[in-house]
C-alpha cells in the first residue's frame, strides 16, 4: 500500500511538473518588469521634470500651478501603470482631448520620445522593456500631434 501511495505521488509530480514549469516561466507583465508602481512613479516624475525644464517642450507647462503639475504627474503615473498591466485605473481624459488645440508638432513628439529614452536609460531600464514601452506609447502620436 505504501509503495502505491509513493508511486502515485511520483506520477502526479511527473504530470504536474510541466504545468508548474509553464506557469513559472510565464513572463511577468511590463508593469512588473519595470519595477512596479514606485519605479514607474520615479521615472514619470523625472520625465515630467525634464519636460517642464526643456526649452522647447516647457512652453506647454507654463501657467500651470504646482498643484496642476502634481495632478498631471499623478495622471501620467496612473496612465503608465495601467497601460503596462498594473493595477492602476487611469481616470484622465483621452489623449486627443488632453492635447487638442496645443498644436504639438511631429518634431516636438520626437523630442518627447528622445527625452523619454534618456530617462529610461538613466533608470537603467533594459532595452527589451524600453522597446515594449515605446511600442505602447507610439500609437498615441496620432492623437497628440496636430501639425
Amino acid at each position: 500500500m505504501r509503495k502505491t501511495v509513493i508511486a502515485s505521488f511520483i506520477l502526479a509530480g511527473m504530470f504536474l511538473q510541466p504545468v508548474y514549469a509553464q506557469n513559472k516561466d510565464k513572463e511577468k507583465s511590463l508593469y512588473e518588469r519595470l519595477g512596479g508602481y514606485d519605479a514607474i512613479s520615479a521615472v514619470v516624475n523625472e520625465l515630467a521634470t525634464r519636460l517642464v525644464m526643456d526649452e522647447k517642450l516647457g512652453i506647454y507647462f507654463k501657467g500651470l500651478s504646482n498643484d496642476s503639475k502634481r495632478k498631471l504627474v499623478a495622471h501620467l503615473v496612473d496612465f503608465v501603470c495601467s497601460a503596462t498591466g498594473g493595477p492602476c485605473i487611469y481616470t484622465g481624459r483621452d489623449m486627443k482631448t488632453s492635447h487638442e488645440g496645443l498644436g504639438i508638432t511631429g518634431a516636438e513628439w520626437d523630442r518627447f520620445v528622445n527625452i523619454t529614452k534618456e530617462v529610461l536609460n538613466k533608470f537603467k531600464v533594459p532595452q527589451k522593456e524600453q522597446q515594449e514601452f515605446l511600442k505602447l506609447v507610439g500609437p498615441l502620436r496620432s492623437a497628440i500631434v496636430e501639425k
